[in-house]
């Protein structure tokens, strides 16, 4: 039959969707899918939790939708205010949270927010957003500007701004050929050097992951001294810059705490948010503001130049109600770090197979990389498409897996990301190493590389 749906990959057949039950996705073939990759990390309760629909239900029934020019809601008054006692405390008083439809959404927003700031305080100079090589930000075109990414960069190219990136902190492949904490963090100064070498006063904001998402697989700064985060928060302070948390991916409880910045002690000025905030249960993000930015804007123009027509959708703000009633009363935060432990406990005897070269994460978001020769670290050429065939073994005993490649350089280097729901259970655990144990070697065997 022809389909009238524009696919994402027009040679990959997709399995049909149909329902989603806990940790599990079910296909109209009727197979029970372990959603160990969470959807992309978005989904944190679970498929197919009633109450959340009934909530959205219920809303729509009541108010479906007014447009944020001329209305509000006491709905998502009530959420920004979950929102805000959820950040660090320095948001809590005069902070404001302004909701997207989504991550990429949130990301655009706050690179218009930050240029806005500047503006207002007599700055227009500034207008680098400077962020990280292999990174991930967004699929719109702002946001793929200060994404590091690439592969997904590079068709548009001529259509993207070029303000600036500097090195990720990648520990395992480290760009500068250190070694921590013999380093001293010498990739965070690389900013420093970055900001000097194109004028402090034109750069108005960083961004950056705390944890890497998709792009390198659940990579995060050491956790001890010195400091990566705090040295990058710094340099921003210094400089007058603008520091932006993208917690995407990262934040709404997946790495244990509800933002995964705060692990390393420092306040940013914006925190970007999306996926975990709903669950997956409708298209939903949230730029999280600090005070001083807000009343830049508030005693200023007092009007920020930017909106969408679904912002703050009544419908997304009873989903993430919902959601967040559902994390607070089975206290799922506290579930993730060591349920986290024990995923990669029991994927610890994958370090065995010659093609594995790291197994990492935080919490709830762990990554493998798979590599050619594990001594010396060498990737496999992107088109043996190694992270892919392991997602299709790992489908064929029923676990499914985020697969991406260019960790390396942007094209060589394959990994998988794991981001299960918080519910895991131990069982589901085990399901997962045992078909991740079972794609390993079989597409180690493939590749002709046995232990």
């Amino acid at each position: 039959m022809t389909s009238a749906l524009f696919p994402r990959n027009f040679r990959k057949t997709y399995p049909e969707a149909v329902r989603g039950d806990g940790c599990y996705i079910v296909t109209a073939d009727g197979r029970r899918i372990l959603d160990a990759a969470g959807s992309a990390a978005v989904v944190s309760i679970g498929h197919g939790v009633a109450a959340v629909g009934q909530a959205m239900a219920g809303q729509a029934q009541h108010l479906a939708f007014a447009h944020t020019s001329q209305f509000q809601t006491a709905i998502a008054e009530r959420l920004a205010a979950r929102v805000l006692a959820l950040a660090p405390p320095a948001f809590r008083k005069g902070g404001r949270v302004y909701f997207t439809s989504g991550g990429s959404e949130a990301a655009e927003t706050a690179l218009k927010l930050a240029r806005q700031y500047f503006v207002e305080r007599g700055q227009p100079q500034r207008v680098r957003m400077v962020a990280r090589w292999q990174s991930y930000h967004g699929s719109t075109l702002g946001a793929m500007a200060v994404s590091g990414n690439t592969r997904r960069r590079e068709k548009f190219l001529p259509m993207l701004p070029d303000w600036g990136h500097i090195a990720p902190c990648y520990c395992y492949r480290c760009p500068l050929g250190l070694k921590y904490p013999e380093c001293d963090v010498a990739c965070a100064d690389e900013l420093e050097k970055f900001v000097a070498g194109v004028a402090p006063e034109t750069v108005a904001a960083f961004l950056f992951e705390p944890v890497v998402g998709a792009t390198l697989g659940a990579v995060a700064p050491p956790l001890g001294t010195p400091n990566y985060v705090q040295r990058l928060a710094d340099i921003c302070r210094r400089h007058g810059i603008l520091l932006i948390a993208d917690e995407v991916m990262s934040g709404m409880g997946r790495t244990g705490i509800p933002f995964a910045v705060e692990h390393w002690g420092v306040t940013p000025d914006i925190i970007l948010v999306g996926k975990g905030i709903a669950s997956g249960y409708a298209p939903l993000g949230a730029v999280i503001v600090a005070p001083h930015v807000v009343d830049a804007i508030a005693n200023g123009s007092a009007a920020f130049d930017h909106g969408f027509t679904y912002q703050m959708h009544p419908v997304s703000m009873a989903a993430s109600h919902a959601v967040l009633d559902v994390l607070e009363e089975r206290r799922l935060f506290e579930r993730v770090a060591p349920m986290g432990a024990a995923l990669l406990e029991a994927l610890a005897p994958l370090r065995a197979s010659p093609i594995v070269g790291d197994l990492r994460g935080m919490g709830l978001l762990i990554g493998i990389e798979f590599v050619r020769n594990a001594a010396t670290r060498e990737p496999f050429p992107s088109e043996a498409n190694v992270a892919e065939r392991i997602r299709l073994a790992a489908l064929e005993r029923g676990v499914a897996v985020y697969p991406t490649q260019g960790c390396v350089d942007g094209r060589a280097g394959d990994h998988i990301l794991l981001a299960p729901p918080f519910i895991l259970s131990n069982h589901e655990i085990q399901e997962i190493a045992q078909a991740l144990q079972y794609a390993v070697t079989r597409v180690a065997e493939g590749m002709a590389l046995t232990p």
